[in-house]
């Protein structure tokens, strides 16, 4: 039995699957909807959702639109890249990071409008569930959540196609041929500033190549320049703040490495990824700008943090990638982690010069007032500061467990 909802905050797309999902509420639940719809730089004008949201009858005043880009960098991206998060080895986080963002500001709406009920479109097989509820409960662990595609019966194109047509849901030519039948589906795709994903079809198989016109936000390295191109980031408490010594907004620096990024063709990666319920999940990724700035925040910290306290925070990095894949973003683990890795980035400012040619970002330099860099100490010419018979010492400490052991056992 359905539990009673009055009001229900739905993260709305305007797209067909959401459209379907706001009257399945009104029908199902009987229930007010609230629409909101997050500009997080995804490059789609979010503006007609709120036509498309009227037309299904909701009110003007239940209609949230917000640009949320500013604060998705700054208080999500910029975060998890001073710990230079990434998932498996590969995967810089760019779905996973903006659930939370989504989860929250859904969560706020529903406190304005008294909202008992939120809702999202995310599947019953992937992970995009359990980020987006891992985050309502976490905020507010009396709200209840509603899941259609775990409820419904609408398990197909075809079916969801025919719901959309009975119950007179504008239906794009993108989704139908001439004749009115389904269209194969595109590819299932995510974008927002950090990151477009591609997953489906063709990808389905771990051993077909990706199709090059899949690929919509970076040239192809094969027909990137020929020349190379060399910009420098500048620095301060652990995230970028300038490129080429021009200053920006958290948004605009990201959005400018994407352009970097784009240009030179950075940032794709293809992968067979460990999904938090259960199986294996192959997908396609573009993170131009994103790929530019874990290379460029690794060497910023290279001269600026104690030998130790890097390695230390090159262990915790792992975890706090998995805290954020798996959606506990919102986790008193998370935050214990976060306060950490920012405590050890008061001292990580300057500036780092890049190269970038065809696919790849090559560090070329960096400088900082705050280096702990000593080319006295460093140079193989002669120096005045470090007496290199000292190192006898620090050897024969550090060997003197397996002296020991050598001894005692090698009689």
């Amino acid at each position: 039995m359905k539990k009673e909802v009055k009001k229900v905050v739905l993260a709305y797309s305007g797209g067909l699957d959401t459209s379907i999902i706001l009257k399945w509420l009104q029908e199902e639940y009987k229930a007010e909807v609230i629409t909101f719809t997050a500009d997080l730089g995804q490059g789609e004008e979010v503006e007609p959702a709120r036509q498309k949201a009227l037309d299904n009858g909701i009110k003007p005043e239940n209609i949230f639109i917000l640009d949320i880009q500013e604060e998705f960098v700054k208080d999500y991206v910029f975060p998890m890249f001073r710990a230079n998060a990434i998932y498996e080895g590969e995967y810089l986080l760019g779905t996973s990071i903006a659930r939370p963002l989504i989860a929250k500001k859904q969560i706020e709406i529903a406190k304005e409008m008294g909202a008992d009920a939120v809702s999202h479109g995310a599947t019953g097989k992937g992970n995009d569930q359990v980020r987006f509820e891992l985050g309502y409960l976490g905020l507010n662990p009396d709200i209840t959540v509603i899941a259609p595609w775990r409820e419904w019966d609408l398990n197909s194109r075809e079916k969801l196609l025919a719901y959309a047509r009975e119950h007179g849901i504008e239906i794009s030519q993108k989704h139908v041929d001439e004749n009115g039948n389904p269209k194969v589906s595109p590819y299932s795709m995510d974008a927002n500033l950090l990151h477009i994903s591609y997953e489906g079809l063709h990808l389905e198989n771990p051993m077909n190549e990706p199709e090059d016109d899949m690929w919509l936000w970076t040239n192809s390295p094969e027909d990137a320049p020929d020349e190379a191109e060399y910009i420098t980031i500048g620095y301060k408490n652990g995230d970028p703040i300038s490129i080429n010594g021009t200053e920006m907004s958290p948004a605009t620096i990201l959005r400018t490495l994407n352009e970097y990024g784009n240009k030179h063709g950075i940032g794709r990666i293809d992968i067979v990824e460990n999904r938090y319920v259960g199986m294996k999940a192959r997908g396609c990724y573009e993170t131009p700008g994103g790929t530019i700035m874990l290379k460029a925040h690794r060497a910023i910290e290279s001269i600026t943090l104690d030998r130790e306290e890097a390695h230390l925070k090159d262990e915790m990095m792992p975890r706090y990638a998995k805290l954020i894949y798996n959606g506990f973003w919102f986790s008193p683990e998370r935050e214990m982690l976060q306060a950490a890795i920012d405590n050890t980035q008061k001292y990580v400012q300057g500036n780092v010069k890049l190269k970038l040619y065809k696919g790849n970002v090559q560090v070329v330099g960096r400088e900082s007032d705050m280096s702990l860099y000593s080319e006295e100490h460093s140079t193989f010419e002669e120096d005045e500061v470090y007496n290199q018979k000292d190192a006898e010492g620090f050897i024969r400490l550090n060997a003197l467990r397996r002296i020991i052991a050598g001894k005692k056992r090698n009689k």
